[in-house]
């Protein structure tokens, strides 16, 4: 019985039990209930004179009590291997979020050397666009004083 309560308790805060885990866990679980029940029967056993317990009955009720404690270490090594295998399984998880973490660590190590990139030809851009204006800006400005000199010596002849 209280087998059963330890496994509800550890049904409620771990639900990575496997159903296969949880289906023998359950069935084992059971046996122990049927094994109680058989040496709560032979405890009440009161085969000697005057109504007493023989030694036979007593016998009898510790072998009752040896299964009972057999199908418990049964039920203790499932329940550690089931343990086994969620503490696998966290640890593959965590390996799967390291491996996620360093994949995008890579993308954004890729992402900002192709934003330098980007950053480095926009600059080309823009320097190549500033020699533009500053020749036109020149180109401009010679035009406007080669017509105003052009003007000015024409209205003095």
């Amino acid at each position: 019985m209280t087998f059963g309560l330890i496994l509800l308790i550890l049904n409620l805060f771990s639900p990575q039990f496997t159903e296969a885990g949880q289906a023998k866990l359950e069935k084992m679980v059971k046996d122990r209930d049927a094994l109680t029940q058989q040496w709560k029967e032979s405890e009440s056993k009161k085969s000697g004179i005057f109504g007493n317990r023989t030694k036979k009955d007593m016998i009898e009720t510790n072998e009752w009590l040896e299964r009972i404690i057999q199908k418990d270490n049964l039920i203790m090594d499932e329940l550690r291997m089931i343990g086994d295998i969620e503490t696998t399984t966290a640890t593959q998880t965590g390996e799967d979020y390291k491996a996620i973490a360093f994949k995008q660590e890579k993308d954004v190590q890729a992402l900002k050397r192709a934003v330098a990139e980007r950053d480095k030809s926009l600059d080309k851009m823009l320097s190549s666009r500033r020699t533009f204006e500053w020749t036109t800006t020149i180109f401009f400005l010679s035009t406007l004083g080669l017509g105003y000199w052009i003007y000015k010596s024409r209205k003095t002849s």
